[in-house]
């Protein structure tokens, strides 16, 4: 609980919440202080060239590591806890086993990845993304914010443009602590959700092109309104979730009309589409339903319509020996648990990419995150990181063949950890 109340006030914002926008100054002071409890706990500490940063406490054996973690950068209204909990429970966990005098079989590792929000550089999990070689690194570092920066020069601003290559080295298996971001497990009166996958992604930028006028002379037939067809897809959207129903979800989180005044009939309109199923196929259902739709409005407005893909990933199954050992420790220490997919992405879905992976989620009180009124008690996050600390015990003592990693494509297993190289204590990135 200190450490959360610490990090959360880098960065602080009226409401208790607080803004480290990846890559910021503020994210740059949040990661110094990170690193400065990782290095307290005699972790060594590795940087990598996505500025992915890894903290490892060595095993008996020297084999891939037993990896945990999450992010510390929010957006720009956000809590304490997204991230910060999964990383700092981690950390909570390597100075419980040292307290104990215990040295697990496998090296455990705690990370932070790089921009996992994705709300200053798109698309979201993007340092996990380029950890696993989802994303080349090149094309990570030449991506442009919202506010013009280039997240490889911001990289090296801060100082964390770290020396380990990506993609790294695959580590044994990934798990994540996590709160839900969602009301289900307290509309349930449930401890702990065992969570089974993460729902696929769609994000898409559309640019409506029509022709500004007046507002009072000009007659509803002859309009080309480029703020009606926004507004339109927005409650299409709405209606299609709702037809489509189980886990379909619709959101137009970001819109802004020009000229953006009370009297003139817009001619530009550029609005967000993210569309969410924990099924593929009707994920691209409704897709296709939205293209037919645009389609119809730019006839119907005589407007043209842009479109640009901001994100799209597919949905994700945890490994189910993961989410079974979850279930199992939760239960063993008597807690109420909920198997159920997550609505939010993580970068947990990218680790599964490569690794047998995981999250454990904790009840959101009210549902609410990305929010300063973002909250979760402490005898949850206590709960949490009891689950945490067991499961990754379990995993780092597995007997060998207990389970099948995924390994990428010309990638060594070798020693040292995560991120491991020759000299891991010169490859932070940073100036200290």
């Amino acid at each position: 609980m200190a450490r959360l109340e610490e990090l959360g006030q880098v960065g602080a914002i009226a409401g208790g919440g607080c803004a480290r926008l990846a890559l910021s100054d503020a994210d740059r002071a949040g990661r110094d202080l990170v690193v400065s409890w990782m290095r307290d706990l005699g972790l060594v500490v590795t940087v990598d060239a996505i500025g992915n940063v890894f903290g490892t406490r060595a095993g008996r054996e020297d084999r891939p590591p037993v990896l945990c973690g999450s992010h510390i950068d929010t957006v720009a209204t956000g809590g304490i806890y997204d991230g910060n909990l999964g990383v700092l429970a981690g950390l909570e966990v390597m100075e419980v086993l040292a307290e104990a005098g215990v040295v697990t079989r496998r090296p455990l590792t705690v990370a932070f990845f790089t921009d996992e929000e994705g709300a200053r550089f798109a698309p979201d999990m993007l340092g996990s993304s380029v950890f696993v070689g989802g994303m080349a690194l090149e094309t990570a570092h030449d991506i442009v914010g919202i506010d013009g920066a280039r997240l490889g020069t911001e990289l090296e601003r801060i100082g964390y443009l770290g020396s380990v290559p990506c993609p790294g080295l695959v580590p044994y298996a990934y798990v994540e602590l996590h709160i839900e971001q969602g009301p289900v497990l307290e509309a349930h009166g449930d401890d702990i959700g065992a969570v089974t996958g993460v729902q696929g992604i769609s994000w898409q930028e559309i640019t409506v092109l029509g022709q500004s006028n007046h507002a009072g002379t000009t007659p509803i037939a002859y309009r080309h309104d480029a703020g009606y067809v926004a507004a339109a897809t927005s409650v299409f959207l709405r209606g299609l979730a709702r037809e489509l129903g189980g886990d379909q979800v619709a959101t137009v989180g970001r819109a802004t009309l020009h000229p953006d005044l009370v009297n003139v009939i817009p001619g530009r309109a550029v609005f967000t589409v993210d569309l969410r199923n924990t099924d593929e196929a009707v994920l691209v259902e409704a897709e296709a339903r939205l293209t037919e739709e645009l389609t119809r409005l730019a006839a119907e407005e005589d407007v043209s319509i842009e479109r640009r893909v901001l994100a799209r990933f597919t949905p994700v199954e945890f490994d189910q020996k993961v989410v079974e050992m979850v279930e199992a420790t939760a239960t063993l220490l008597g807690h109420r648990v909920r198997r159920l997919p997550s609505g939010a992405g993580h970068d947990a879905q990218m680790l599964a990419r490569v690794c047998p992976a995981g999250m454990i989620f904790v009840p959101s009180a009210g549902g609410i995150s990305h929010n300063p009124a973002e909250y979760t008690s402490p005898e949850a996050l206590l709960a949490g990181a009891d689950v945490l600390l067991h499961v990754l015990v379990g995993l780092a003592e597995e007997p060998d063949g207990a389970r099948q990693g995924r390994r990428r494509h010309g990638t060594d297993e070798g020693a040292g950890g995560v991120g491991a190289s020759d000299a891991p204590d010169e490859t932070t990135g940073h100036p200290r």
